[in-house]
């Protein structure tokens, strides 16, 4: 591992795919993730990587589509408007079964919006915003440190299951700058042979055929069943959460990204002041980490979802709850980040509403 070194978000994830063994990038520029694009088209002929600009989003998506099918290992960036002209591209990388990383540094919609941060693509992300029944593995970092780690773990994963990844972070993240630890460099010659790219025949007697075209409707079935038992497989191999100050908490907040950094700091005054708050952050935001909700005890009396969107994941956390306690819901969305003083109010307002009728 090298020496701590001062990074921005963007470009920490650059640099971590680079040593992840990515050496295709395709993208269009776009705020605010621009960092991204600019330091790969240097950094990735260093290399002996390729960086192409396309000339839109479309053409970026179905380019990472090529690049993957060949067997490399190839990654795209964006920001909200330009990954939903991806989607299409999205989708059939998904239907192919290729693995590639998409990084969403998410600015606030809808429409074009604006630039300013905010967590409104949760449902384009977790939900697949293209058609079909398909997903998308997605992965929260809460810090510049967590946008290295997860976007190298990113391309196992995509490698591991054949499928595209998302690492969705938001504009403050891309953009604010952290000290972070860099993982050693992949050596692209030892990593797993990828036997079903299409490299040529190379005697053998198949060829390798990636599409996701299939006109008979039984067939299309028993792709879609192929590609559902494989979705059930993640979920029970990659779930991802964290807790904190939980053990003894009676009242939890749920946050990811940003916003949790955000909650943390109103837990830290409350608990100071001896009330029981602590925190579930989800961190693959599909799968969602269902069983993190799991209480045998009963003693979790509700649970206050902050996000910086109108309520997206918290439908996730009702579907997980199942019922079994109260949820509350503070969001906020048009690039306006969450004050943790108003994050800590409504907090209060929902224990004491729900306390008072128990």
């Amino acid at each position: 591992m090298n020496d701590l070194q001062l990074f921005k978000g963007n470009e920490a994830a650059a640099e971590a795919a680079i040593r992840a063994g990515c050496r295709y990038f395709f993208g269009y520029p776009i705020t605010p993730q621009n960092e991204i694009p600019e330091y790969l088209s240097w950094r990735l002929p260093e290399v002996g990587g390729v960086f192409l600009q396309a000339e839109s989003e479309v053409a970026a998506i179905n380019m990472v589509y090529g690049a993957a099918g060949a067997g490399a290992r190839t990654m795209t960036s964006s920001s909200s408007p330009g990954i939903s002209l991806k989607q299409e591209g999205i989708s059939y990388i998904a239907a192919a079964e290729l693995p590639c990383v998409i990084v969403n540094m998410v600015r606030a919609g809808p429409g074009l919006g604006g630039i300013q941060p905010a967590q409104s693509d949760y449902f384009q992300a977790t939900r697949g915003g293209g058609h079909g029944d398909y997903r998308t593995v997605v992965l929260g970092p809460a810090g510049v440190q967590e946008m290295v780690d997860l976007t190298f773990d990113a391309f196992d994963i995509a490698d591991r299951y054949r499928n595209p990844v998302m690492v969705l972070g938001d504009g403050v993240m891309g953009q604010m700058m952290e000290p972070v630890r860099f993982p050693s460099m992949v050596n692209v010659e030892d990593l797993p042979k990828k036997e079903w790219a299409t490299t040529g025949r190379r005697g053998r007697r198949e060829r390798n055929l990636i599409k996701s075209l299939y006109l008979d409707p039984e067939i299309l079935m028993k792709h879609n069943r192929k590609l559902d038992d494989k979705y059930r497989t993640i979920r029970e191999q990659e779930v991802r959460w964290e807790r904190v100050d939980a053990d003894d908490a009676e009242w939890l907040f749920v946050a990811y990204g940003t916003t949790a950094r955000i909650v943390r700091k109103a837990i830290g005054d409350m608990r100071r002041e001896g009330q029981k708050v602590g925190m579930l952050r989800p961190i693959t935001l599909w799968p969602f980490p269902e069983k993190a909700f799991d209480d045998p005890e009963g003693r979790i009396r509700g649970y206050f979802v902050v996000e910086m969107s109108m309520g997206q994941m918290v439908e996730d956390v009702r579907l997980s709850v199942e019922g079994r306690a109260p949820i509350g819901f503070y969001g906020t969305a048009g690039g306006v980040m969450p004050d943790y003083r108003d994050v800590r109010r409504k907090m209060e307002e929902f224990i004491q509403e729900v306390g008072g009728a128990q």
